[in-house]
């Protein structure tokens, strides 16, 4: 059973999200403030996390940043209070792999941290790929060019091995979001976008100055050779 971490200092939320995903098989713990969280993940990392944004001794988008750099291949999915736009954009540009906003549908939270924790263990077959002077290992999530690492989340990580698997070729939106999200575009979601900012600035440009990953309006996605 996977183990997860819920933090959030909406002790009733937890209590209520708690117990459907101990139905649906999960190990849950909870933590209502960052201190507390901080414990807790030194103690025993989890599989994933489920951070809200507001914490009551700090901003979850404070706690993301340090969860980004002592535990970069953890899947985090981020709680944001409705109408704030602005807290999922820079979730996402932290690093959060996912998020969804509060209130939310216990069963849309489950179906997306199973989405998360699928993407989160790569097969064997996955051991390594190379492109041109990029070499990219999806099992420890870390692209390399001359010799210079990058570590990337595990979205960035994803999307980058989907794009690698057919260099020059589109992938369009929503198959690059279903191989790479677990999941399907919705109205106004820029989520998928979002991540491919964060790996285009990761892994920047060719040495003559091309993107890596280039934007097609309209269509998606490619590796550039």
């Amino acid at each position: 059973m996977s183990e997860l971490l819920l933090i959030d200092d909406d002790q009733e939320l937890c209590e209520l999200l708690g117990s459907w995903l101990s139905q649906e098989g999960f190990v849950v713990r909870a933590c209502h403030d960052g201190q507390s969280a901080r414990q807790a993940l030194a103690e025993q990392p989890p599989a994933a996390v489920v951070l809200d944004v507001m914490l009551p001794d700090g901003s979850g988008l404070e706690l993301l940043k340090q969860l980004r750099t002592e535990h970069t291949d953890l899947p985090v999915l981020m709680l944001s209070a409705r109408g704030e736009p602005l807290d999922r954009i820079l979730g996402l540009e932290l690093g959060a792999d996912d998020y969804l906003a509060k209130p939310c549908d216990p069963r849309e939270l489950t179906a997306r941290l199973r989405a998360v924790l699928r993407r989160s263990h790569p097969t064997a077959a996955t051991t390594q790929v190379e492109v041109g002077d990029l070499v990219f290992s999806p099992v420890r999530g870390v692209a390399s060019i001359d010799q210079r690492e990058m570590t990337l989340t595990l979205s960035e990580s994803r999307i980058l091995e989907a794009l690698l698997r057919q260099p020059g070729e589109p992938l369009d939106k929503q198959e690059l979001a279903q191989l790479a999200l677990g999941r399907k575009l919705t109205l106004y979601d820029r989520s998928l976008d979002m991540h491919v900012s964060n790996l285009r600035r990761k892994i920047g440009p060719h040495a003559d100055g091309r993107p890596r990953v280039v934007a097609l309006r309209s269509r998606g996605y490619y590796y550039s050779l």
